[in-house]
């Protein structure tokens, strides 16, 4: 398994996309925009679901924990049933949000993969990129890699998707 950690606009997408090209088995990817797409319209903007404010801020309620706890435990069964899953998340609770899917990978190989990228040329992507609030990659660029232990980090300010997952696709056993 490999879950790849980046802010909004850091490049996970390209990179997970690559990554399913250059490694020689079958992959599936899975990412936190997916799952968000698949939540109720009524808890892509309540308090309960998520929320997106006008900085870009996001908070989500209890709802939406509930249902993401159901979702990571899915992939965790897909993943032990014998399925090789590329995770695409960001991590707005940093260490917190690692804790949460250690928890249901227990005993399960993971390779940990931050995905770092300037906040300037994420910002530049999230307007080019048009379907995100303003701000939001800038607020994630850090936040989202706070206490977060990795095997591997990749930058994509200066380097694009395909030399990234070639890095990633190396360590993987």
């Amino acid at each position: 398994m490999i879950i790849l950690n980046g802010g909004s606009s850091a490049g996970k997408s390209g990179i997970v996309r690559c990554l399913q090209s250059v490694l020689p088995d079958p992959w599936l990817a899975f990412g936190c925009d997916s799952f968000v797409d698949a939540l109720p319209a009524r808890m892509r903007s309540s308090q309960d679901g998520i929320e997106l404010g006008p900085d870009g801020e996001v908070t989500v309620g209890a709802e939406f924990r509930a249902m993401e706890a159901a979702w990571t435990e899915g992939i965790a069964t897909t993943a032990r049933a014998g399925a090789r899953v590329i995770i695409d998340d960001v991590f707005l609770g940093g260490a917190r949000s690692q804790q949460r899917w250690l928890r249901v990978l227990d005993g399960l190989d993971v390779l940990w993969v931050g995905v770092r990228c300037d906040s300037t040329v994420a910002s530049g992507r999230e307007i080019a990129r048009g379907d995100r609030v303003r701000g939001m990659a800038a607020m994630q660029a850090d936040l989202v890699h706070q206490g977060v232990a990795y095997d591997l980090e990749v930058d994509t300010t200066r380097t694009e998707s395909l030399a990234c997952a070639r890095a990633i696709a190396a360590r993987v056993r």
